[in-house]
């Protein structure tokens, strides 16, 4: 069963609480999302690490639930 973009979102924003969170559905299928996640969190860490924090956060249903999730993270800027 495909995962929803909302719940997607919130389990990152629960790992991750003052994230600012796009989500979109590449495929419109539920098991191709890109999502942009900015927090504070990971300053200071590489791209690496604060992919692996998003996907920390989706408790393992990278690769099975969720299919595919082309990933975009950073600081915010302001």
């Amino acid at each position: 069963m495909p995962m929803d973009a909302r719940e997607i979102e919130a389990m990152i924003r629960e790992a991750l609480p003052d994230a600012r969170i796009e989500i979109k559905d590449l495929a419109g299928d539920g098991d191709h999302y890109a999502a942009t996640v900015l927090s504070a969190a990971f300053k200071g860490k590489t791209r690496v690490v604060q992919h692996q924090m998003v996907y920390g956060a989706l408790q393992g249903r990278m690769g099975g639930v969720l299919h595919a999730l082309a990933l975009t993270t950073g600081v915010p800027q302001d």
